[in-house]
């Protein structure tokens, strides 16, 4: 018999083992909450359930994932009273909030008879019986440092229970996930702030000048990157584009990349007309206020063409760049890269000069402007990252190639892979992963190191 207890004493060590492996290798707290549930369901022996995400904090963020459960099936048990739930009643701290089965009554029982010594709402008889849940088993999530972070609730399609053994195990994994969980919303939380705060530093909306449109898409990295992109007017009708990448990542990366932003629309409203000019000076003010720091950039100075007052002007860029990825011209007849000059980033020189490149782009032909995070996100190799986008440059329906905003879209979605979180409309849910992709493969060869990405597209009429 005691042999019996070591064996099975030993084979659920185990299992707690290879589950908090398991979670331990989830990158981001969306993943973490997934994974939790999903282990919490195979102790508990239950198919289905949910975690309600509310930090005692207030600080966010507040939402509920679900496990076989669709967002119409969330909704339903969301038009429960949250009193009349145990996961509500975990989260409103009231005493028989402990955490445990729940099991709801037939409909035939006697009225007002169900678990934790509570009635039971009429209406959650009704949502459990139209979702086939009958009874439930809840645990409050909750970690020393933050305390209470939410609950978890296992649904049952029959009226059943965990057995004593199958609560020590889940208990003992709850508190273990709980505090994984507070790490990985800090986490979120670092990132979140990060991302507004660069998001600040961008354009807020983007000018509008006669002769051309504009659009641009900005996707932020975990880590928070440096691309930035900026398009400002200048003097005369002119336009001024740029986009640039600040080596590094996280804070500091970010602020620097305010201060190169800032100092370059200052550049260009001076000397605007000679890219050359407006790069050098933004190379010699990085080596002289942070040596230790290198940045690739390219500016344009754009002539939309007809100049104001009535005079005659044609249609030109002239444009520079310093160790960035070169524009690439997307027409009805051509979608070629612009040759620029090959030339270092800034910061690594000692002082930095390269030629500029002067193009007069067709009515209706559109300028893309991007950063290599684009291109290192397929997770190609650079070649093969610039014929796919080539491709899908020329592979634009000719439907949405008057509208810049849309061919930035289809080019995102025509590069990158579909669970990429660039792809996925504002708002909407990530993409269920199935078989890894090269994103998510490069994601984990870099430690989480998603590179930030940036279009800024003008198409001249």
């Amino acid at each position: 018999m005691i042999q019996d207890r070591l064996a099975g004493m030993v084979s659920d060590l185990t299992t707690l083992h290879e589950l908090t492996e398991r979670l331990a290798r989830a990158r981001d707290l969306d993943s973490s909450l997934q994974e939790f549930l999903r282990a919490g369901a195979a102790l508990v022996g239950a198919r289905r359930g949910l975690v309600v995400l509310e930090p005692s904090d207030g600080l966010g963020p507040a939402h509920t994932i679900g496990l076989g459960l669709g967002r119409a099936d969330l909704g339903h048990i969301e038009t429960v009273p949250r009193s009349a739930t145990s996961y509500g009643r975990i989260l409103d701290g009231l005493p028989d909030a402990r955490g445990g089965s729940e099991v709801l009554p037939e409909p035939d029982a006697a009225p007002g008879s169900g678990g934790y010594g509570t009635p039971v709402d009429p209406r959650h008889r009704e949502v459990a019986a139209r979702l086939g849940y009958a009874a439930s088993y809840a645990l409050p999530l909750t970690a020393e440092a933050t305390g209470r972070l939410g609950a978890a609730v296992w649904l049952y399609d029959e009226q059943a229970e965990p057995s004593e053994r199958q609560r020590d195990l889940a208990g003992l994994y709850v508190r273990h996930a709980a505090e994984h969980l507070a790490r990985m919303l800090e986490v979120e939380r670092s990132r979140t702030r990060l991302a507004t705060v660069a998001e600040e530093l961008l354009p807020s909306r983007l000018p509008r000048i006669p002769g051309v449109q504009l659009a641009a898409r900005h996707d932020t990295g975990p880590h928070g990157g440096g691309d930035w992109y900026d398009a400002l007017p200048l003097p005369e009708g002119a336009l001024g584009l740029a986009v640039g990448s600040v080596g590094g990542a996280g804070p500091s990366a970010v602020a620097a990349m305010g201060r190169l932003r800032a100092s370059l629309r200052a550049y260009a409203v001076m000397e605007g007309e000679d890219p050359v000019a407006v790069l050098s000076d933004l190379e010699l003010l990085l080596r002289l206020t942070e040596p230790a720091r290198c940045a690739t950039a390219l500016f344009a100075y754009c002539e939309p063409g007809g100049a104001p007052h009535g005079g005659h002007r044609g249609r030109k860029i002239i444009l520079a760049g310093a160790g960035h990825t070169p524009p690439l011209l997307i027409g009805e007849h051509r979608t070629e890269y612009v040759e620029t000059t090959l030339s270092a980033p800034l910061g690594m020189l000692s002082c930095w000069e390269a030629p500029s490149v002067e193009i007069e782009p067709a009515p209706g032909e559109t300028v893309l402007l991007y950063t290599d995070g684009l291109l290192r996100r397929t997770g190609d190799s650079m070649d093969r990252a610039y014929a796919r986008l080539h491709a899908a440059a020329a592979g634009v329906p000719r439907a949405i190639r008057d509208d810049p905003a849309a061919l930035c879209d289809h080019i995102l979605r025509t590069v990158l892979p579909a669970d990429d979180p660039a792809v996925a409309p504002a708002g909407s849910a990530p993409a269920a992963a199935s078989a890894p992709s090269a994103t998510t493969a490069a994601m984990a060869a870099t430690e989480d190191g998603v590179e930030d990405i940036v279009l800024l597209a003008a198409r001249f009429d």
